[in-house]
């Protein structure tokens, strides 16, 4: 028997373009569900927890993971093309700059805490994909958190916050000690795992029959080993 409601806890870094593909591919299930309501949760992920607080440039950064620039050409125009046909316009000009992405998990954090994830999420996915914006500048973050009431010293407070960092990492752990090692992830009703950018109809079938899907083949995500992004 299906449950009143269904939960989606999903896996994810802002510096995972298959996450923005994902989650468009999602809403466009949600909005073509008409059965039990469904609950979705964001859980943080650092596919590279070591850049530094500087980051690295996009030409230093693509280097540095596949080798050469080339290598990533093919993968950038999928990624685009496949944005495009979702409305993202994925940006990978020279102005995009790869950051380490915990303080905007710590951000995400709090937005949770305050009812607002699910927005900062989107507004950090377009600020990093399509207005290359760099999520490193505390200028940069301090304006984009005053579009959502936060002013200069809570947001540069909560960044600094350790206690906020450890707990970051204590739930990307547990995620990773339950075998999560790519994302996006998607977990139905605490049970059942969906990984990658899977199409829509995948989530409508998952929430349909709210039963074991295991044999699903995998899908587009972003891993430590970079052989997608």
């Amino acid at each position: 028997m299906q449950k009143d409601k269904i939960t989606v806890d999903i896996v994810s870094d802002v510096a995972c373009p298959w996450c923005y593909i994902g989650k468009r591919r999602l809403e466009a299930a949600l909005a073509e569900w008409k059965g039990a309501p469904v609950e979705v949760s964001w859980h943080p992920f650092q596919l590279d927890p070591t850049i530094p607080k500087s980051g690295f440039d996009r030409d230093t950064y693509l280097i540095n993971k596949f080798g050469d620039l080339e290598r990533t050409r093919e993968m950038t125009e999928r990624i685009t093309d496949v944005g495009l046909d979702l409305g993202l316009d994925f940006n990978f000009g020279k102005n995009w700059m790869a950051v380490n992405t915990l303080p905007l998990h710590q951000l995400l954090h709090v937005a949770g805490e305050e009812d607002f994830k699910d927005k900062l999420k989107e507004r950090f996915l377009y600020a990093y994909f399509t207005e290359n914006l760099h999520l490193n500048d505390p200028v940069v973050l301090n304006k984009l958190m005053s579009e959502f009431g936060w002013d200069a010293e809570k947001t540069q407070e909560i960044i600094a916050n350790d206690d906020i960092a450890y707990a970051v990492k204590q739930e990307i752990g547990h995620y990773q000690q339950l075998g999560v090692s790519g994302v996006p992830f998607f977990i139905i009703n605490n049970k059942y795992g969906i990984s990658g950018a899977q199409p829509s109809s995948v989530f409508l079938e998952a929430f349909q029959e709210v039963a074991p899907i295991n044999g699903v083949a995998e899908a587009d995500s972003c891993g430590p080993d970079g052989e997608n992004c």
